[in-house]
């Protein structure tokens, strides 16, 4: 598809169609780069999206456990207080 650039201000812009943006679930940000000599915009994924859910299929799956041992110090053992 062809579409023009447009003003905006000093700037310019493009005028993406909706069904565009649906399709790769763009919201109202990107993250734009240049690769290749393209201009490449991608979605913004808010910070730890998703975690929830890889933390409830961790449980799940009996995989949501400790990789290190609890190794307290003489200070946790003697002069810590909760």
């Amino acid at each position: 598809m062809r579409t023009k650039i447009i003003r905006v201000g000093n700037s310019r812009g493009l005028r993406i169609p909706k069904p565009f943006l649906d399709a790769c679930a763009i919201g109202d940000e990107v993250d734009l780069t240049v690769e290749n000599g393209h201009l490449v915009a991608r979605p913004v994924r808010a910070p730890r999206a998703g975690w929830a859910e890889a933390a409830q299929l961790m449980h799940e799956r009996g995989d949501d456990v400790l990789l290190d041992r609890d190794t307290p110090t003489e200070f946790d053992r003697n002069e810590w207080t909760w």
